[in-house]
């Protein structure tokens, strides 16, 4: 009688299961992307892996401007036409309270510790500091017309805001609250951004078609940086969005109705590449590791998904009405 060996034969199997699953490759780094419609008053959430609507969030009227919180577990969202904030609960996938924005909010940003909110208000020439977590009011800082980019920066001792109607980016001191320095730049400023290690701010400016670099410690205009495409009158290249790389080498510049993303040396101050994304690419934001830039094409109701090695574009994928503004949360 053949005596048949059950254990070696699991232990075995055993072996090999555990082999495939050291040789298996890593699984992707999920995420949750949070895009507002400014027309379609909603916020549509979905996951990073496979791309899919996980849920549409009901907001206040015309959202717009949206930042994740530091620690993940809310996301801050500028509904201009209600004069607000709505703050959504990670958690729960649901606007669970709302904070007194001031007059029309554009854009926001927050504290790198989480405990502060400071907001643009285009119609009343300021920035409104609140207290994240209460709404308290913390301050009223006048600037120039029609603020519209916030920024932190990554030492959270300053605040940079810009003024569309004055060409100008602010500093305001986060310890004092009060504004140290204006610096003139190209027209129509719209977004600005920390280089990783703090020492300069990108600004882009729209109608002007240029991105200014300031160095944030003399608050001295020290590059402008300009775009051509080949065929694209000088008109249609409108420079917002601004997205730094993991490691700061390189910046992307969403061009609005110029349909394309433009790839800037942050060494050198030159153009590598333009890519080409949907009709009038807005805001950007990348995936938590880095390898995926995703921008939100506001005229064709879509968010382009770039991959970052390659320079790319992989897939666009549907949200709501006029995509304007994305944030991610790991």
């Amino acid at each position: 009688m053949k005596t048949v060996n059950h254990n070696g034969r699991h232990t075995r199997v055993a072996a090999m299961c555990l082999l495939l699953l050291v040789l298996a490759p890593p699984p992707a780094w999920s995420a949750m992307l949070f895009v507002s419609n400014e027309r379609g008053n909603t916020v549509t959430v979905l996951d990073s892996n496979t791309l899919k609507t996980i849920k549409t969030i009901p907001t206040g009227q015309r959202p717009r401007g949206i930042v994740a919180g530091p620690h993940g577990k809310w996301v801050y969202v500028c509904v201009g036409d209600s004069n607000r904030i709505d703050v959504i609960d990670v958690s729960k996938l649901a606007v669970t309270r709302h904070l007194p924005s001031g007059a029309d909010p554009e854009l926001l940003a927050v504290g790198n510790n989480g405990n502060r909110v400071y907001i643009a208000n285009e119609d009343n020439a300021q920035v409104t500091v609140l207290n994240a977590e209460t709404g308290k009011l913390l301050a009223e800082i006048p600037v120039g017309s029609e603020p519209e980019g916030m920024r932190v920066s990554p030492n959270n001792q300053i605040t940079v805001a810009t003024s569309e109607g004055s060409s100008l980016v602010h500093f305001i001191d986060n310890k004092t609250l009060k504004l140290v320095a204006s610096v003139l730049v190209g027209t129509r400023p719209r977004v600005v951004t920390f280089t990783p290690d703090g020492r300069y701010v990108w600004a882009s400016s729209e109608v002007g078609g240029t991105v200014s670099v300031i160095d944030a410690s003399t608050h001295q205009v020290v590059q402008t940086i300009g775009f051509a495409i080949p065929g694209m009158r000088a008109e249609f290249i409108q420079p917002v969005g601004i997205t730094m790389s993991k490691d700061g080498s390189e910046a992307f510049i969403a061009l609005g109705p110029a349909n394309h993303v433009a790839v800037v040396n942050t060494k050198t101050y030159k153009v590598s590449d333009y890519i080409i994304v949907g009709q009038r690419p807005w805001h950007m934001a990348l995936s938590p590791d880095g390898s995926k830039l995703y921008s939100v094409n506001g005229f064709t109701n879509d968010v382009t998904v770039v991959d970052v090695k390659s320079l790319k574009p992989e897939v666009s994928v549907h949200v709501g009405r006029l995509p304007w503004g994305i944030a991610v949360v790991p």
